[in-house]
């Protein structure tokens, strides 16, 4: 595997976040408990590792006792022209789900749409595409 792979540590949604990540994006999910992993510092069906593979690839996990969880801020991950544009426009509405419309999907100045999203998790998502 190569490029960058954002790893999210969730307070105890890694299972629920990512399947919520597969039915927006598709691709392989596969997830692993902390009892898989003979881990004790946490809830034996706590995921220890999940892994999302496709046209987006997320790694995730329960944050274990003592440990943070993720929270974002002056961050986003950018989807511009990953897939198609209507595969795109789908995804910002699926993310916009249960999460708010920072700033709608929409043609710019410059003829390209993009819009941000933060989901129901608290990530905010840039997706956009040439127009």
């Amino acid at each position: 595997m190569s490029g960058l792979v954002p790893s999210l540590h969730f307070d105890g949604t890694a299972r629920e976040a990512l399947t919520f990540y597969r039915s927006v994006f598709g691709g392989e999910l596969e997830l692993y408990t902390y009892g898989e992993f003979s881990r004790t510092d946490g809830p034996k069906e706590a995921i220890a590792h999940g892994a999302l593979s496709g046209l987006v690839t997320l790694f995730a996990a329960d944050a274990a006792p003592g440990e943070e969880s993720v929270s974002m801020a002056g961050v986003e991950f950018s989807l511009l022209g990953t897939t198609s544009p209507e595969e795109l426009t789908a995804w910002f509405e699926a993310l916009a789900g249960g999460g708010e419309v920072v700033d709608a999907l929409q043609q710019r100045p410059w003829d390209d749409y993009d819009g941000i999203v933060r989901d129901r998790y608290g990530i905010r998502w840039l997706i956009g595409y040439q127009g």
